[in-house]
């Protein structure tokens, strides 16, 4: 389990999980197609079954608070870091999965505050 930024929607599937499910990761930068690659993904395209991730996501107290709203994100092996592609302020990240309905679509945005860099430059 990973705690991190994310995204949500536009749209969000609720009921079974599908066991496979296919479809392409896009950035756009200035309007172009600057990489794009297929991706599959899905129970049926994992290490760990569902139920295993659920077990131990919910063996530690951190994850087990009245309330709390947890979400499984499937995976993939698409990466862009192989194709040693470096992101830019301005980037648009579209992923799209027919299985998901609408396009999950997002600009990178780079924050350079001197109160972010400080924290950066400390890391």
């Amino acid at each position: 389990s990973k705690l991190r930024q994310c995204s949500f929607g536009p749209e969000l599937v609720v009921g079974d999980l599908p066991a496979d499910v296919g479809g392409q990761s896009t950035i756009y930068r200035n309007g172009e197609v600057l990489w794009t690659k297929p991706f599959v993904s899905g129970e049926s395209n994992m290490s760990h079954t569902i139920a295993n991730l659920e077990q131990h996501h919910f063996k530690y107290d951190l994850f087990c608070r009245a309330g709390d709203i947890h979400a499984h994100f499937f995976g993939t092996a698409t990466v862009t870091f192989a194709d040693n592609l470096v992101l830019q302020d301005g980037d648009v990240m579209e992923i799209k999965a027919e299985y998901f309905g609408a396009p999950l679509t997002n600009t990178l945005r780079v924050d350079t505050t001197p109160e972010t860099v400080i924290k950066i430059k400390q890391l």
